[in-house]
Parts: C-alpha cells; sequence; structure tokens
C-alpha cells in the first residue's frame, strides 16, 4: 500500500503555501487529499481499489472522475462509489474505484482530475501521478509475454435460432434412427411389405395437398404417375422407374397381370401434360389421377387372382398323386 500522505486516515495534502493578499473572488478553494491503492503491486486480471479522500470547507461540490480513460491498460470493474465522512464542520468526501490492469509494468491509472468547487471558484487535483506496480507471473527469462487483447465493447451470446437451428436438427437425427430402428425390426420380424398398401397411402397423401383446387393440375397429374410407376417397379423387377414410357411399356407388355392398352393410354396423355407442358382442365387431370388409381388395383387383383390360382394348381398336384 502506498504510504499516505497526511495524518488523518488516508493521508493528506496540504494547499500551496499563502501567497501575497489577493481578491477573495481569486483566493484557491483549500482542499485537503489523500489517497491509497490496495493492494500496490497486482498480477494481470486481479481487481484492485483506488481510494481518494477530499477535505473541504463546507458548501463545496467535489466531482470525481468516473473511472480510468477507456482504451487504457487499466479499467474500471464496477461503477465509482462515494461516501461521506463523519466531520460535521466540513466536507469529507471519499471516492471508490475497483478496478483492474490489463498489461505488465507500472501502469498509469489515466484518470481525469478531481474538481472541487466553491463559491464560484473551481480547483482541480490532477490524479496523473497515480500508477499500480503489475507483475509478470512468468519466469523472469520468458519473452513470450502477449498482453490480453482488448475486449470488445459489446459481447453478444448465440442467437435464439441457433439453439431452435439445433433444436430441429435433433428432431431430425431422432426421427430418422426411429424409422431405421422400425424397418430393421420389421426386417427382423419377417414382416411382408404390402406395394398396394404403400401405393393406396401415397395417392391418398397426394390428394391431401389439394393441388387441384390450388390450380397445379400438372403437378398433380406427374405426382400420380410417380406413384403408380413406383408401384409397378416393386411388383414387377422388369419396370425399372428409371424406363421411359415405350421402354416401360415394351417391358411389360408380355405380363398378364398389366392391362397395357390403359397404360399406355393413361401414360400418352401424363407425359404431354408432365413433358409438352399441354394445359388440361381440373376435370381431366382429376380423370388421370383415377385412372392412375384403377390401374394399381387392376394391377394388385391381377396379381391376387394369379396367387390363388398358382395355390390351387399346387394342391392339386399332391391329390392328383394320393389318386
Amino acid at each position: 500500500m502506498i504510504a499516505l500522505l497526511m495524518p488523518f486516515a488516508l493521508g493528506m495534502m496540504q494547499a500551496a503555501p499563502q501567497r501575497p493578499a489577493a481578491p477573495p473572488a481569486q483566493a484557491p478553494v483549500p482542499v485537503q487529499m489523500g489517497y491509497a491503492i490496495e493492494p500496490d503491486t497486482v498480477t494481470v486480471g486481479d481487481p484492485f481499489r483506488v481510494t481518494v479522500r477530499i477535505r473541504a470547507p463546507l458548501g463545496a461540490a467535489v466531482e470525481f472522475p468516473a473511472g480510468p480513460d477507456s482504451g487504457a491498460a487499466v479499467e474500471a470493474l464496477d461503477p465509482r462509489q462515494e461516501r461521506q465522512g463523519p466531520d460535521s464542520t466540513q466536507l469529507d468526501v471519499t471516492g471508490n474505484w475497483r478496478l483492474a490492469a490489463w498489461d505488465t509494468g507500472d501502469l498509469p491509472l489515466r484518470m481525469r482530475d478531481i474538481v472541487v468547487r466553491l463559491d464560484g471558484r473551481e480547483r482541480r487535483i490532477p490524479l496523473s501521478a497515480l500508477t499500480v506496480h503489475v507483475k509478470s507471473v512468468l519466469p523472469a527469462d520468458t519473452t513470450k509475454r502477449i498482453p490480453k487483447p482488448q475486449r470488445a465493447l459489446f459481447e453478444f451470446g448465440r442467437p435464439w435460432w441457433y439453439w431452435l437451428l439445433a433444436a430441429l436438427a435433433a428432431i431430425g437425427l431422432i426421427g430418422l434412427f426411429w424409422w431405421w430402428w422400425r424397418r430393421r425390426r420389421k426386417r427382423r420380424q419377417g414382416e411382408v411389405e404390402d406395394p398396394f398398401a404403400d401405393a393406396e397411402t401415397a395417392f391418398e397423401r397426394v390428394e391431401r395437398l389439394a393441388l387441384v383446387e390450388a390450380g397445379e393440375r400438372s403437378r398433380y397429374v406427374a405426382l400420380m404417375v410417380d406413384v403408380l410407376r413406383t408401384y409397378l417397379s416393386r411388383i414387377l423387377a422388369e419396370a425399372h422407374p428409371s424406363l421411359t414410357t415405350g421402354e416401360l411399356l415394351i417391358a411389360v407388355r408380355e405380363n398378364r397381370s398389366v392391362p397395357v392398352n390403359r397404360l399406355a393410354l393413361m401414360l400418352a396423355d401424363a407425359d404431354l401434360v408432365k413433358f409438352a407442358r399441354r394445359a388440361t382442365t381440373a376435370e381431366r387431370a382429376r380423370e388421370l389421377g383415377a385412372e392412375a388409381r384403377g390401374i394399381v388395383a387392376a394391377v394388385h387383383a391381377a396379381e391376387l387372382r394369379a396367387a390363388e390360382e398358382a395355390k390351387r394348381a399346387a394342391d392339386q398336384v399332391p391329390a392328383e398323386r394320393a389318386a
């Protein structure tokens, strides 16, 4: 702690010696000042306190600086605190600052003057001589001391939408894991997927979009045809989704379960809507969608009949052998 300058608690500094008599208006304000820095030696970032005590005649006003100048190596950690002394015969006020230093060496506090005013007179008490010693915690032989950079004036946390995106990503990962786990469980349990049921679900999903009512008739037709072709590719190995319309018709023309004529007419009209951008009415779009569903139902019914006939034929073979 820096030695106190005067006999009372924080020390005093007497006013300048009296000069030859001058008019009362020019006489300086009699002021006594003392200060203390606790502790007077710190390390980088450690807080320390600066206390300045002012005594002046009653009626005087004392203005303390808010703290060190901005951008200096020493900065204030808390707002300045002031308190009045118990002496009722004169003004006794103490200013207290809690500071921290961000460099090493003997650093000036860079604080503005204390201003004392009384009866129109003003007196300034400089604080530029106040310094604090900041010692380094590095070894004496090191040259790698790098001062901490100045902190930003405003520091903001992550925006609210950052956490929203993180939550959505987490939900997506959980949903993807659940779908994979459910699919794997089905395979383990030997569950057989039903392409017809999946196609009906997809058709209903497209219908719920109300694309025809919204004027998206071409998109409605394209989605309904995609469901149809996906169904055919799942039950018929030769009906690959990458085939063109002509290639698809050639691939399935020998299959008795597929109504090739109906499929050819429906796909021809749908291709004109999808690729040639032919205008179509809402009624015609609904007819093409209904035809796509009808072809799926017809193929499904034919597949069921073929399966039943194959089962009956298989049951008849043991009976004939037994006879």
